[in-house]
């Protein structure tokens, strides 16, 4: 018996309804919900990813700028244009595209946005109440995959969790949210790596798979558990002749060996991407809302 796919599309859309209803309150209060999206230089990922949040605020009725630097841009310049916006009061969300051209230092960038601005959910001060419980904005994509557990009524409480991936965007902030003594938490979570030295140990025990680990196609069905609920985050180019530009987009989860022993899978591309979109949406209106205290 094949798993249920885990349709990110479906779930970003009722998220999406959801805060057309918020953007609309809002309006009532002349309050245009506008995000500011930084990008840095040419790489093609980065323009992919930034037009897709673009269609996707104007889908909703968010007010979206795309900023595009050269690539020459200096540390200096990009360090002024996010003091500038966080000074600019019709500004709610700042996100700045990554990865950044190597003459720019990335962790200064993120401290530099106003935490209260930082709908990305990376600045220290939000990292560090999210860990510790507090209301603050949570990284898109541990929020989205939460989210997606949710809505598929997977409850992680008392379950066995293993995330493949330590990355500071989505292994080590989504191991904090599903250990948390809340809903959508309280789960036991094993954080794998690179130096862990026998994966599918612990592949094999997980009851909840996560794969964040930018390697494509690396856990395959016989590392997974019988019934395991597989939430692939990964989305690599690998070379495919037969397509015509050439490559076919894969997750860090060899799909077609997974769907045979899993109850429930994420599908890519179609899965996880979806949600962190639709988050990065919620967590703008979410700064927003704050300026009337909703």
């Amino acid at each position: 018996m094949k798993a249920t796919l885990i349709d990110g599309k479906k779930v970003a859309s009722i998220i999406e309804q959801d805060l057309v209803q918020e953007i609309e309150a809002l309006k009532q209060e002349r309050i245009k919900p506008c995000l500011k999206v930084v990008l840095v230089g040419q790489y093609p990922p980065s323009q992919v990813y930034v037009s897709m949040k673009q269609k996707a605020c104007e889908r909703i009725g968010i007010l979206s700028e795309t900023l595009r630097l050269s690539d020459q841009t200096t540390h200096k310049q990009l360090l002024s244009t996010i003091q500038f916006l966080n000074q600019d009061k019709s500004v709610h969300g700042i996100l700045v595209q990554r990865p950044l051209p190597s003459q720019i230092a990335e962790d200064e960038i993120l401290t530099a946005v106003d935490p209260a601005k930082d709908v990305d959910g990376f600045h220290p001060l939000n990292v560090g109440k999210m860990s510790l419980g507090q209301d603050t904005f949570i990284p898109c994509t541990p929020a989205g995959v939460q989210r997606l557990l949710q809505h598929y009524q997977v409850n992680p409480s008392g379950r066995y969790v293993v995330i493949i991936g330590r990355s500071n965007i989505v292994g080590k902030p989504l191991a904090q949210l599903l250990v948390q003594k809340r809903e959508g938490g309280n789960a036991t979570v094993t954080l794998c790596h690179t130096g862990t030295p026998d994966l599918g140990l612990f592949t094999k025990q997980a009851e909840i798979l996560i794969v964040a680990a930018g390697s494509p196609e690396v856990i395959r069905g016989e590392m997974i558990r019988p019934g395991a609920v597989v939430i692939d985050v990964g989305l690599n180019q690998v070379a495919d002749s037969h397509q015509a530009k050439g490559y076919r987009l894969v997750g860090d989860v060899h799909f077609e060996s997974a769907v045979q022993v899993a109850r429930l899978i994420t599908p890519v591309p179609g899965g996880v991407g979806p949600m962190t979109i639709a988050m990065l949406l919620k967590n703008t209106v979410k700064a927003a809302q704050r300026i009337t205290g909703g």
